[in-house]
């Protein structure tokens, strides 16, 4: 069994023992959070919503207070509503196995296949202790604005995992994602892919670890954490 903690700095803990191999081949889920966490703030600018971001995503210091547990029996069923969707992981319907947990439920459109999609991320892999191989708060225009990333809903050219999260959101809202290998990476041509070579090179020889691969990890080595925000969608 793979014990792994992940930190998520200032408000939550990753306690994880999900990565390990389960009877039923699911991941349960179940999340703590502290009074003080912004999981439910409204960001009102392009830099209150980086640092909502931010503040959630996950690295790998192991810290022992506030966690997630990821257990046998938390899922809930899919939101209906925000003030049931915050806090609450949930497997889409009809994902491959994603997992979501709403961070803000948005107030626009939703998009539909053929539509073009902006996205801000921030690309977690599970089995690096939760390293992160990309962010589009890196790629930055010649003003020094984040510049989010755009692609075509339905086009194939994106890991399904990322479709299927996108597919269910509304204009504003920010979730994070696990996805399972499945639904993630299945080549080194599928977007979104890191700029820099060296975390390309080392994102997939990690999932594509032959060796490991050998050793019956393939249900772990691919699984990726994405925390996204869908800002803006084009009909």
């Amino acid at each position: 069994m793979t014990m792994i903690s992940f930190h998520v700095p200032h408000h939550l803990t990753i306690h994880s023992s999900t990565l390990s191999q389960q009877s039923n081949q699911s991941t349960k889920i179940s999340i703590i959070s502290s009074s003080s966490s912004p999981l439910v703030e409204q960001p009102t600018s392009n830099s209150s919503r980086r640092l909502l971001l931010s503040t959630c995503i996950i690295t790998s210091i192991i810290s022992p207070v506030t966690f997630f547990s990821f257990s046998a029996a938390s899922f809930s069923s899919t939101p209906n509503n925000s003030s049931d969707a915050i806090g609450k992981f949930y497997e889409i319907s009809n994902s491959g196995g994603v997992k979501a947990l709403d961070l803000r439920v948005g107030s626009g459109s939703t998009p539909v296949d053929g539509d073009q999609v902006a996205i801000h991320y921030y690309g977690r892999l599970a089995a690096k202790q939760g390293w992160r191989f990309d962010s589009t708060y890196d790629h930055k225009d010649p003003t020094g604005e984040p510049i989010p990333f755009i692609f075509i809903l339905g086009s194939n050219n994106v890991i399904s995992g990322i479709e299927a999260a996108v597919r269910s959101m509304k204009d504003g809202g920010i979730r994070r994602v696990i996805i399972p290998p499945s639904q993630g990476y299945q080549n080194t041509t599928q977007e979104p892919l890191p700029p820099n070579f060296f975390n390309r090179q080392r994102l997939f020889t990690t999932i594509f670890n032959p060796t490991r691969l050998a050793n019956g990890e393939g249900s772990t080595l691919g699984t990726l954490i994405f925390d996204v925000e869908l800002v803006n969608v084009k009909h």
